[in-house]
């Protein structure tokens, strides 16, 4: 219902902004502020969006939670979503989304509404955390010791068994 609601909400606010803003300042000025905006929104969101890649791969190379930094890139290409769109309210959303501070506290808002029932091991693999990790057991390492045979050595010998031919 909500997303209803803002699809219909968002262009009746466009519209109402345009007429009042571009009565006001021109229709000239109107669309050169819209086309600015766009222009300069895309270069900020190249800018932080390289910056949320980086902190993205240094959280997983460091096995850290990348959760922060993949919200924060998602919300960056939100925002360049909407400075992209024609419009004042989504402008100031998108400006809005682009600055670290706000994108933090829109981080702890939906944090605090959605819990996670997981977690990633270091292996790579999704692991659910009731579940005790895998640990080796004592078993696990066979030792042994092998020599390599020339050429000479290995002709005529039938395999073994133990190896594939």
């Amino acid at each position: 219902m909500w997303l209803f609601l803002a699809f219909i909400a968002v262009p009746l606010i466009e519209i109402a902004l345009f007429i009042q803003i571009g009565g006001a300042i021109g229709l000239g000025w109107t669309l050169a502020i819209v086309v600015l905006t766009a222009l300069i929104g895309t270069s900020l969101m190249r800018a932080q969006g390289a910056m949320a890649m980086s902190q993205i791969r240094s959280s997983l190379s460091e096995v850290r939670d990348p959760t922060e930094p993949l919200v924060n890139g998602a919300m960056i290409l939100f925002a360049g979503a909407l400075l992209l769109t024609p419009g004042f309210f989504t402008d100031a959303i998108g400006f809005s989304l682009l600055v670290p501070g706000i994108r933090s506290v829109v981080f702890q808002a939906i944090r605090s509404r959605v819990s996670v029932s997981g977690s990633m091991n270091v292996s790579g693999g999704f692991s659910n955390t009731r579940k005790q990790p895998h640990r080796p057991m004592q078993g696990d390492v066979i030792d042994g010791e092998y020599h390599e045979l020339s050429d000479d050595e290995n002709r005529g010998q039938r395999p073994s068994g133990w190896t594939k031919h």
